[in-house]
């Protein structure tokens, strides 16, 4: 891969935009990488996969606008199609993924950082959809996930007004869960990550689907989803290794997967 790379420490996976000198811009070639990237992920011994971007400034600091200046309007919805879909493979990766934002987190990046489960920022990250500020909208998910992870209001506001915000007002509406020193972002997803591995590989899947399954219908049917999944967990390996160790009162036994 020449602008995506992958590398596994352990059970936790690291996937890092590699194009610093165009600030991780996201054109076509980084997109079909990260498809591939994603689709090579072995789920089986990779238990949660942190996102990040190379270089110091930048996360992702946007789709690649001279390749978007050229586009027709049909190449323009198929280029919003390509994105839409690997975004939506990241956010539907069995295992959990946090989005280390260590810089600009701009249209595509704030997309691709909203694929992911958990968001974490250094405190130089910035975030926004200035799209409209280039005659488009949002065209990898914005107008819709950032409606469902900060209330339809809010999401609106930035939107239509272009307007980037800083790493603690991004804390602040809940579009990130925590903020770190720069030096410190990395080490502190590795450490959410490696937590994230030490529990029930299974059971964390399972949550996973529940929550990301159960957001797009009624409460009903969500509880449903969860009932399914919540009984799917017994008789594995896992639950009765748990299970059993919390009533001898002892440690339970390294999780297998199983």
């Amino acid at each position: 891969m020449a602008f995506v790379e992958f590398t596994a420490k352990e059970q936790i996976g690291i996937l890092t935009i590699n194009r610093p000198n165009a600030l991780n811009a996201l054109n076509d070639q980084v997109i079909r990488e990260l498809d591939q990237v994603l689709d090579s992920i072995d789920v089986g011994t990779i238990r949660c996969v942190i996102v990040t971007g190379a270089g110091e400034k930048a996360f992702v600091a946007g789709a690649d606008i001279a390749q978007m200046s050229k586009l027709t309007k049909a190449e323009g919805e198929a280029f919003g199609k390509l994105g839409n879909d690997v975004f939506r493979k990241l956010e539907t990766l069995p295992v959990p993924t946090i989005a280390a934002v260590n810089g600009f987190a701009l249209g595509g990046g704030c997309e691709l950082c909203m694929s992911c489960d958990i968001r974490l920022a250094s405190e130089t990250a910035v975030f926004g959809q200035p799209e409209v500020g280039l005659g488009i909208t949002p065209g990898f998910g914005g107008t819709q996930r950032m409606a469902r992870l900060v209330g339809m209001g809010k999401a609106k506001e930035l939107i239509y007004t272009a307007r980037n915000i800083k790493a603690p007002e991004a804390l602040a509406i809940g579009l990130v869960q925590a903020v770190y020193p720069a030096a410190e972002l990395m080490a502190e997803a590795e450490k959410m990550a490696n937590r994230i591995a030490g529990n029930a590989p299974i059971a964390v899947r399972a949550c996973k689907k529940a929550i990301n399954d159960g957001m797009q219908v009624d409460i009903e049917a969500g509880e449903v989803i969860e009932e399914k999944l919540f009984g799917s967990c017994f008789e594995t390996q896992d639950q009765q290794n748990a299970m059993t160790a919390f009533i001898e009162k002892r440690k339970h036994d390294p999780f297998v997967n199983a």
